[in-house]
């Protein structure tokens, strides 16, 4: 592409939100190095954010959770539904981010450890992918409140020598959510990657256990796949369904990234489509890259069901949009379909 063109694409309009003047300066800084990038404003507090929106029609914003006056969560819910915008939530190690991705943040980053050598650097790198990721998700529709859909399967007779695998990333943690709550405790067992950090998938599974009927946790090692549980895959490991006799369970250990990420959708699914073959379903999500794609063509073609994500559901239809378009997807549904397919395709 020459610099013709490329000087003709708009920059990404940024707005900052933190209660630190420092902070905010540094971030600033950091992030309007990246040339495609602007950061049109910066806000204190989400009073004058609120101003600094309506003033410069920002196309991503980025967001501190702890603030005075107004914390950020509370600020994303008052928000979103009049103004909905792109939302990058910068925030310590809490499960607060959970909360903020809930009122309709895209994503999150951790704020870096000062102290560490380069942690401002790849904070940066991170926020620029983040943001850059964030200019594209779809930010416009709801999720309908989870505990209020029905249980789908409850009193119906599965078969357990199932496995269900689930990859997803950016807008993924809401729709892992949305579908595993629908479930009662009777279903296959269940394994997930969900693009995160460390710390943060255990937060995540502990949370998703205190609100849906199967028992979710973050795996471990040598974890059996069993009806009625959800294992995530930790951050930082790749995790692999392995088979002993006729017992599924999942090897979880350090390695490099694959497709881009550790944990791997398609690590996941590879071992899938090796392991359990015609007796597994694949299930590809909203996510940004093509993470996923080439191990849920795999599980199809050894015999598995699969399905992905609709485009108008997903938050970033990336990796559903490229698994579909290698034709590794069998069925195309929104969101709100996805738990009724799993369902019919089980039984």
């Amino acid at each position: 592409m020459d610099t013709k063109t490329t000087s003709l694409r708009r920059k990404i309009k940024v707005l900052i939100v933190d209660d630190s003047i420092v902070f905010r300066e540094g971030l600033a800084r950091g992030i309007s190095s990246d040339s495609a990038i602007e950061v049109v404003a910066t806000a204190p507090d989400p009073y004058v954010a609120r101003d600094k929106i309506i003033e410069h029609n920002p196309d991503v914003m980025t967001l501190d959770v702890e603030m005075p006056k107004m914390n950020g969560i509370e600020f994303l819910k008052r928000l979103m539904p009049q103004y909905p915008i792109p939302v990058v939530v910068v925030s310590s190690i809490s499960e607060n981010v959970f909360d903020a991705l809930n009122a309709g943040a895209v994503d999150f980053v951790t704020k870096p450890n000062l102290k560490e050598h380069r942690g401002l650097e790849s904070f940066i790198n991170e926020l620029v992918i983040k943001i850059k990721i964030a200019s594209t998700a779809k930010v416009g529709h709801w999720k309908k409140d989870i505990s209020k859909i029905q249980l789908l399967n409850e009193g119906n007779t599965i078969s357990s020598n199932k496995v269900i695998a689930i990859g997803a990333s950016t807008g993924g943690t809401e729709a892992i959510a949305s579908i595993i709550s629908s479930f009662s405790k009777d279903m296959p067992g269940i394994v997930v990657v969900q693009h995160m950090p460390p710390v943060f998938t255990k937060m995540y599974a502990d949370r998703l256990n205190n609100s849906c009927f199967m028992e979710v946790k973050e795996a471990k090692d040598g974890d059996k796949v069993s009806s009625g549980t959800v294992l995530i895959a930790p951050g930082d490991y790749q995790m692999k369904l392995k088979k002993s006799g006729d017992v599924y369970y999942v090897e979880c250990k350090k390695g490099e990234k694959v497709s881009g990420h550790c944990p791997s959708v398609d690590v996941l699914f590879t071992s899938v489509a090796d392991t359990a073959r015609k007796n597994a379903i694949g299930v590809i999500l909203t996510g940004m890259g093509s993470d996923g794609a080439k191990g849920l063509l795999l599980m199809k073609k050894n015999g598995a069901r699969t399905i992905g994500q609709d485009q108008k559901s997903s938050v970033v239809y990336g990796m559903p949009k490229v698994a579909y378009e290698i034709e590794a997807v069998e069925k195309q549904v929104s969101l709100e379909k996805i738990p009724q397919a799993i369902l019919s395709m089980i039984k």
